[in-house]
């Protein structure tokens, strides 16, 4: 009996391509360049299964053509706004994604933008690299204590959890939160989180405010002009989640009139593109979307797919199906 036929988009790690080639009969992107949309459509019309990324965008268009052999996505990433949902689902696809193994990996990476733009960390960097540095002094590149202050999260999910017990245990923060549907009161107080009854009470109080609420059309734009002058001048923004989540243009001009500290951002609205604005302020750390990079994260997401893979084409339920 044949091998299903599967199309990776990316290069995975090797661990994860090695299990991939073995159980299916696998084609493999060796450029490790994304693929068009037309490269999309015929890998739906050639395989039984296409594993994109989350910056592979499965529109409609890419779903709609005809000819649709393929039957499951397995996506490489817990994110899945850039599928369209219900068009996989007209398509007669399942979806699945990765959730749980990548909590830690990002949740190290929203402490590491918090820590940084609070410290002045990166601009520091760059400074010691130019050669700029002429010795200590007592004035010089003082930046914002974290120990202490006040942590507010906009979601309080898997992430924001580990984030809030990281920062909580490790640096004495005080945490606060927003999420439509909370955990259970143990969780929350464990931690000792407090659950504000709305985004705007986080914004106002927190001196560190942190996104980890999902992407899609319900929290587009969700920190807006509006919202992001409730915030304190003297605090900082960080987002894991995804770039969309946030205005980019409202926070460019928050952080140019310096109605707040700074920003720490390792997604983007439309990336790998990154506002020119950005790029040239210092009181912004800017990271190349490295929220699940780790190898160990990375080749537990891999897994998980292949799980997923193969629990799907022996006629079992994958355990992490979206659609």
């Amino acid at each position: 009996m044949a091998k299903p036929r599967i199309v990776v988009t990316r290069r995975w790690p090797a661990q994860v391509e090695s299990a991939l080639t073995e159980r299916y009969d696998a084609t493999l992107n060796d450029s490790d360049t994304p693929l068009s949309v037309e490269e999309l459509q015929a890998a739906l019309r050639s395989a039984d299964a296409v594993c994109p990324t989350v910056c592979d965008r499965i529109s409609a268009e890419v779903l709609g053509g005809s000819g649709v052999k393929a039957r499951i996505l397995g996506n490489f990433g817990v994110g899945y706004n850039h599928i369209d949902l219900e068009a996989a689902k007209k398509a007669g696809l399942v979806v699945t994604n990765t959730p749980e193994v990548l909590t830690d990996c990002t949740a190290d990476i929203a402490m590491t933008l918090m820590l940084m733009v609070a410290r002045r960390a990166g601009e520091g960097e760059r400074h010691v690299r130019s050669k700029a540095w002429s010795g200590w002094r007592p004035t010089h590149m003082m930046g914002t204590k974290v120990t202490g202050k006040v942590l507010g999260l906009i979601g309080f999910g898997r992430i924001a959890q580990a984030m809030a017990r990281k920062a909580h245990f490790g640096f004495g923060m005080k945490i606060i939160f927003h999420d439509p549907f909370p955990p259970a009161g143990e969780i929350c107080n464990a931690v000792g989180a407090v659950r504000c009854d709305s985004l705007d009470e986080v914004l106002r109080d927190a001196d560190f405010v942190s996104l980890h609420c999902p992407g899609g059309k319900e929290t587009y734009h969700l920190l807006n002009a509006e919202r992001i002058g409730l915030m304190k001048r003297s605090a900082y923004l960080v987002n894991t989640a995804r770039g969309d989540v946030v205005d980019a243009q409202a926070l460019i001009g928050a952080l140019q009139d310096h109605r707040i500290a700074g920003a720490g951002l390792d997604v983007y609205e439309g990336e790998p593109a990154v506002p020119a604005a950005l790029l040239e302020m210092d009181n912004v750390v800017l990271l190349p979307h490295l929220g699940s990079a780790s190898l160990e994260t990375r080749v537990a997401m891999g897994m998980r797919v292949v799980a997923n893979l193969d629990a799907f084409f022996a006629g079992r339920e994958p355990r992490d199906r979206v659609v």
